[in-house]
């Protein structure tokens, strides 16, 4: 908690309008991230398995957002973007 007499006025250098095209909400109005693509594999090696991930790119709106996911969970939840990966590396050989 804090008194009101701590707050200052925000200057903010870049305008704050988010463009609306493009953009997913849920039913309580909350920004929907969906993942665009996959942009590299790897393995995770622990002392008795290998456990495969992806690095994914989302669409978030305020920063380039990156992350590793589980390939296996990943598949079930998103099998299109794996459909595109697979056809795009057919097609490079």
């Amino acid at each position: 908690m804090f008194h009101v007499s701590n707050l200052k006025k925000c200057y903010a250098d870049e305008p704050l309008a988010v463009l609306l095209d493009g953009l997913h909400l849920d039913d309580k109005l909350h920004f929907v991230e969906e993942p665009l693509e996959i942009v590299g594999r790897e393995v995770k090696r622990l002392k008795q398995s290998r456990i495969p991930l992806v690095k994914v790119r989302w669409n978030s709106k305020r920063v380039l957002k990156f992350t590793l996911e589980r390939e296996d969970q990943f598949k079930k939840k998103y099998p299109h973007l794996f459909t595109k990966t697979a056809s795009s590396s057919s097609a490079a050989s």
